[in-house]
């Protein structure tokens, strides 16, 4: 991740209406170009002992590396997980004019 200067960052979130406030207020403040919900998604996962299986919302950040450590501040203080989701995969190449406008739209 230190060399990619673009990220993709993911997280899931219980409901399409967090999910939209997670994504909207991160554009809002320019800590990502964009943000891509999907979902219902099934989620199965362990949780203080027991397996858990829930409907889920993804939301996938489109931002660069200098915004990332903001980005995600912002989406542990929105979220409403105790540990909430947030992977990091770099963007290894792209076309030049998207990189070019995830950057420009991502300028603090």
């Amino acid at each position: 991740m230190a060399d990619a200067e673009f990220l993709a960052v993911l997280t899931t979130i219980d409901s399409e209406d967090r999910a939209q406030r997670l994504a909207a207020s991160a554009v809002e403040q320019r800590l990502a170009a964009c943000a891509q919900i999907d979902g219902p998604i099934r989620s199965v996962y362990q949780w203080q002992g027991k397996i858990e299986a829930d409907a889920e919302w993804r939301v996938l950040y489109k931002t660069t590396a200098a915004r990332y450590p903001e980005l995600e501040a912002h989406i542990k203080r929105v979220h409403t997980y105790d540990t909430p989701e947030v992977i990091v995969t770099p963007i290894t190449a792209g076309s030049d004019e998207y990189l070019a406008w995830l950057r420009t739209e991502t300028v603090g």
